[in-house]
């Protein structure tokens, strides 16, 4: 189980942390020893999930795929060969690190440190949306108000220093994750669990502020860690201290601030449970962070490290080739996703004076020619806020959106209770560029903004129309800058090193910014309220960049937390769909559900694909979704070895 956190790539590779695109692989090698337990799935799958009584496994919706009594997921080879080295490249824009506390905001520490050490009282399969299997829990109570959630631990398990693990260590983690030490981010994640309570020598309760499934499976995917690391130390004094935690590798070899080596913990409590069956096959897991994208390119070409994921659109059709992929020595493919995405946008700080009307917001959309900039087609449009999804809002609201929506009419632009947003396109026609760009003009005219002689868009007071783009590695769109040119808006690039790039975004000190939104099965109302709450907007170090501060929006999430059928959850998120993009509080960008990957053909793939996961790294929100490949794949020299 990895920690919870937020915040994913952007389309130039602009990282705030991590992003998490699921990938589709075929073929494979390797036979299943036995075949997984299904359950089946339910009659109806709004039917009230398994509460109030102990039970392996909890749904958000209906029943688990997998009974009692599986034997391993499908996605995986419960006989995989283990052994081998797996050498990567850091899977972010940290290019460095300065510490091994994943969870607290001051300095960088390596991603593979969440991905290899960590795990919670549960485990989220990927193969079926929001349902948690028991990992270091065998067992798992859920009150049927969701008002409690309890766990019993599995007998015998262990932190990686060989001390059991107890209720106590769950109470600690929460308590250090949830307090003033740890990063915002997880303070907001938490704050709907009221405390943690330890029953007996094996069991412990949540008691939950917010009454919800989001909160239960936040509960179950809490990171736990020994009360021994750092040694009674504040959690944001835990620094160089390796971590004390339950998951199945450990730090070997670290040379700060460029490598880290992780190592198999031969003594790992969990590798033959049935949730941990046919996962991490490699002894050895090397971790280089490099500086630049085109120097890691070539080193992966150079066979330094051996998976490869591409952001670049541009860098995917033209450099993602050669001799080496002729030769079948790499193999280059790109792999559907089951995720929904939530937007990547350009993020419009409506803390700004600049941004206050929604006329010139809706102008900047506009502006933005995305058809042009998308000439190799590998993205899509987000024309929601939950694209790839049921989620995302379509025609006219239904009844049941109008319930939730009409309490906030006054408030609200009429066109939320008209069709589906759809953003401005400029391939439409040879004119519909000039034509956007005509519609953007009256707009800021309606808002005040005048051009003067030198052709500088001016408001009432004089000031000039400028926006700063912040960003932590590449500079924006020129094509892009010339268009707001011929409006009197200049565009200037503020591009700054990745700490400084962060302290800003904690600060929210920008006026516009790029990030993706991050990946779901299931929209959770703990991630939308870090991202969109009035709370969130408040607190610096949280993750509301767009600065959205709206009864409405808060009422939505409310209900998103609280829908008790996947209609009614449809409901809420349809309705918040059409609120914030007809706030126009971003310009949307692109969604990707398709995960371009390079890779050394070294590897044994299972034959089932997860539907949820990531090629490198994970995604977290609500539970965890770990990186398939570097999870289950395996060294497949090493097949007929074991």
């Amino acid at each position: 189980m990895n920690p919870l956190t937020f915040l994913a790539c952007a389309r130039r590779g602009l990282c705030l942390y991590l992003l998490g695109v699921a990938m589709l692989l075929g073929g494979g090698a390797g036979l299943a020893a036995a075949a997984p337990v299904v359950a089946g799935p339910a009659a109806d799958d709004d039917a009230r999930p398994l509460t109030g009584h102990w039970t392996h496994a909890f749904a958000a919706y209906g029943a688990p795929k997998y009974g009692p009594d599986f034997d391993h997921f499908e996605y995986v080879n419960p006989v995989a060969p283990r052994g081998g080295t797996l050498r990567l490249r850091n899977p972010d824009r940290r290019t460095s690190f300065d510490k091994y506390n994943p969870f607290t905001t001051r300095g960088n520490a390596p991603a593979g440190v969440l991905i290899w050490m960590f795990e919670g009282l549960a485990h989220l399969s990927a193969d079926e949306p929001s349902t948690m299997y028991g990992l270091l829990a065998e067992a798992m109570w859920v009150a049927p108000d969701f008002s409690a959630v309890s766990f019993r631990l599995r007998p015998g398990v262990k932190f990686s220093n060989g001390d059991a693990i107890t209720p106590a260590d769950v109470q600690h983690s929460f308590a250090m994750l949830s307090g003033k030490g740890a990063a915002p981010s997880y303070q907001t994640l938490l704050a709907g669990i009221a405390r943690v309570e330890a029953v007996d020598a094996r069991t412990v309760r949540f008691e939950l502020r917010e009454k919800t499934r989001d909160q239960v499976f936040l509960a179950g995917t809490v990171p736990i860690f020994s009360r021994k690391w750092g040694e009674g130390k504040p959690l944001d004094q835990i620094v160089t201290e390796p971590p004390i935690a339950a998951g199945p590798y450990i730090i070997a070899k670290a040379e700060m601030p460029r490598r880290i080596e992780f190592a198999r913990n031969p003594h790992y409590w969990a590798s033959g449970l049935p949730v941990r069956r046919g996962h991490f096959n490699f002894d050895r897991i090397v971790y280089r962070n490099y500086a630049d994208q085109a120097v890691s390119r070539e080193a992966f070409k150079a066979g330094e490290f051996e998976i490869f994921k591409e952001y670049g659109a541009r860098s995917w059709v033209r450099q993602h080739k050669g001799v080496k992929w002729d030769d079948g020595r790499i193999v280059k493919r790109g792999f559907v996703t089951g995720y929904g995405q939530l937007m990547q946008a350009y993020m419009i700080n409506l803390r700004r004076p600049l941004f206050q009307d929604a006329r010139v917001r809706e102008a900047l959309i506009y502006t933005y020619d995305f058809e042009n900039l998308n000439k190799t087609g590998l993205f899509k449009r987000a024309n929601s806020l939950f694209s790839n999804s049921e989620f995302a809002a379509e025609g006219l609201p239904g009844p049941g959106e109008l319930r939730l929506l009409e309490p906030f009419r006054a408030e609200l632009p009429p066109r939320v209770f008209g069709p589906a947003y759809a953003a401005p396109r400029t391939d439409t026609s040879p004119t519909a560029l000039r034509t956007n760009l005509l519609k953007a003009r009256d707009l800021l005219e309606q808002a005040g903004w005048k051009l003067d002689g030198e052709g500088t868009l001016r408001n009432a007071k004089g000031e000039p129309f400028e926006i700063e783009y912040l960003t932590p590695r590449e500079a924006g769109d020129v094509a892009w800058q010339g268009l707001l040119k011929k409006l009197g808006i200049t565009l200037k690039d503020r591009v700054v090193d990745f700490a400084l790039y962060r302290t800003r975004l904690e600060k929210y000190d920008y006026d516009m910014i790029t990030i993706a939104g991050g990946d779901f099965t299931l929209p959770d109302a703990s991630t939308l309220a870090a991202i969109l709450g009035s709370k969130s907007a408040d607190e610096p170090g949280n993750s509301n960049f767009r600065g959205v501060k709206s009864k409405a929006v808060d009422a939505l999430i409310e209900a998103i937390g609280h829908a008790q059928s996947t209609e009614a959850l449809r409901d809420a998120c349809r309705a918040l769909d059409r609120v914030v993009t007809w706030g126009f509080f971003q310009i949307p960008d692109l969604y990707l559900n398709v995960e371009n990957v390079s890779f050394w053909n070294r590897f044994g793939i299972p034959e089932v694909q997860a539907k949820y996961f990531n090629a490198d790294t994970y995604f977290t929100g609500i539970g965890e979704f770990g990186p398939w490949p570097l999870w289950t794949w395996w060294d497949k020299s090493l097949e007929g070895k074991r």
